[in-house]
């Protein structure tokens, strides 16, 4: 270790104090130190750090500059015809037989707001089937590449890279090794870490969490474009863990994609109502973003269109398709015109006289990049291609796991409810007879069996069974059906129907 060349180093950035307490450290502390703060390009994060606080300074509210997306580059499966639907269900489903399609999973997050220590996707959720969400997710991918091949042929392989945080990466790997990684091959569930960066005040200077460790915060989204490494896939479905209604690959979204040429593409939902606490997509002086409801004004949020609508409407729910060319390009030409988002946070620390402080207001800043910071790019001239947005209906395809039971909203029990909700419709679209008065709310073409009296229609249908409703009508066509499970049966690979008690 030439600590005098580090020093020189440190001095160079104005980061002299980071090596403040060397003489008091033993030689491995010196050793882990020396290797962190090695492996820091001091000048690349000043230069962040300044670009990401000029940013912030500068920020106002983004009323006048903003457009809504394009029409023409606007899809809705609740306006497409069933033929369109059909046709892009068609070409993603080729591209999944290909083997051109592959899924990222952001699963760096604790459970911390649901009350749990270990990763959000190991939660159970109070399902019948005690299924969390790594095993439904892992379920829908098996089902999607066996609907690819029924159609086609041949059987593609959907790669799952799974993007954890030093914290989640050795829980989730032995989750998943223990549950025999849900049946999918375990060569094709890759796990990397979230990459980090050092925390700094308000000057740039990096804090020490201890003598012998910076204090450092997960980058965000932005690094996982460098995981993808070598492989056949073509695109890339992106998402977060905590959507326990989420569609693994989904052909649709993918055909939709490609049919507008676009080399990123976001899901969206219609907002619940116009101040809704969610980012909507958008256009900002003609570029593609995401913006907060922090950055517009009421009056905006509450715009609508001749058809009374809202004008911004598109509600982001992190769900994204991109193409890898775009990303590669991205990657190694253009990653450092992405400019970090700043948070000020709470940050333990070392004071000048070695003692660990915990500070009672904000002292630094947690600095990251975002997976839909690179829509900006989607429309430059190297991109090749369009921005598209696909809107979806909420109750089929968005609810979010955050808090513990007792909150108003996102909670084990509406995520419960509303996967066991979207199950009925799909036996009730089936022409299956509900034992419950109240089945047929929201179903089009379902009915309530008469004399089944008053039991709680409960019903969760595997993703191995169906992926998004197909399937259905010769096996619960026409049945009375109680409270039940439907499962895959491990011996015979056909549905079985358990009663639940």
């Amino acid at each position: 270790m030439d600590i005098s060349e580090l020093s020189a180093k440190l001095a160079q950035f104005g980061q002299e104090h980071l090596i403040q307490f060397w003489s008091e450290l033993n030689e491995d502390e010196q050793k882990r130190l020396f290797n962190d703060l090695k492996g820091i390009d001091f000048g690349l994060l000043a230069k962040g750090f300044r670009r990401a606080m000029d940013n912030s300074s500068n920020a106002v509210k983004l009323d006048h500059l903003l457009q809504p997306v394009p029409v023409h580059l606007q899809g809705s499966v609740e306006r497409c015809s069933n033929e369109q639907l059909t046709a892009y269900e068609h070409e993603g489903l080729k591209q999944i037989s290909a083997g051109k399609v592959g899924v990222l999973l952001l699963a760096g997050g604790q459970g911390t707001r649901l009350g749990v220590s270990y990763p959000k996707g190991m939660y159970n959720v109070g399902l019948p089937s005690g299924k969390t969400l790594y095993q439904l997710q892992a379920e829908r991918i098996r089902k999607i590449e066996e609907l690819s091949e029924a159609r086609f042929g041949q059987r593609g392989t959907v790669p799952w890279y799974i993007m954890t945080s030093e914290h989640t990466m050795e829980p989730t790997r032995k989750f998943f090794a223990k549950h025999g990684f849900f049946g999918l091959n375990e060569r094709n569930v890759v796990f990397f870490e979230q990459s980090v960066i050092p925390c700094v005040d308000v000057d740039g200077k990096v804090i020490l969490e201890d003598k012998f460790k910076i204090a450092t915060a997960p980058d965000g989204n932005g690094g996982l474009y460098r995981a993808l490494g070598q492989n056949g896939i073509d695109m890339i479905h992106v998402y977060c863990v905590d959507n326990i209604l989420v569609k693994m690959a989904d052909p649709v979204f993918v055909g939709f994609c490609l049919e507008k040429n676009a080399n990123c593409g976001a899901k969206v939902v219609k907002k619940a109502f116009p101040e809704e606490p969610v980012g909507v997509i958008c256009q900002v002086n003609g570029v593609y973003q995401v913006v907060e409801y922090s950055e517009i004004s009421s009056e905006t949020a509450n715009r609508r269109n001749s058809d009374g609508e809202l004008t911004f409407n598109a509600g982001n729910i992190c769900n994204h398709f991109f193409s890898k060319e775009f990303l590669k390009t991205l990657i190694l030409e253009h990653e450092q015109e992405l400019i970090y988002h700043i948070a000020k946070k709470k940050i333990p620390f070392i004071d000048a006289n070695g003692v660990r402080q915990n500070p009672a207001t904000p002292n630094g800043i947690k600095m990251e990049k975002f997976v839909f910071d690179v829509f900006q790019f989607s429309t430059a001239p190297w991109a090749k291609g369009n921005f598209a947005v696909w809107e979806v209906l909420r109750e089929e395809e968005f609810s979010p796991l955050k808090n513990a039971d007792g909150a108003p909203k996102d909670t084990p029990t509406t995520s419960r409810g509303d996967l066991l909700n979207l199950h009925k419709q799909f036996a009730l679209r089936a022409g299956a007879k509900l034992c419950n008065s109240e089945a047929t709310n929201g179903a089009s073409n379902g009915h309530a069996a008469a004399g089944c009296g008053q039991l709680k229609a409960v019903v969760e249908i595997s993703p191995l069974v169906s992926y998004f409703g197909e399937g259905l009508t010769e096996l619960l066509g026409g049945k009375e059906l109680n409270p039940a499970s439907i499962e895959r049966d491990p011996t015979t690979g056909q549905p079985k129907i358990t009663p639940l008690p």
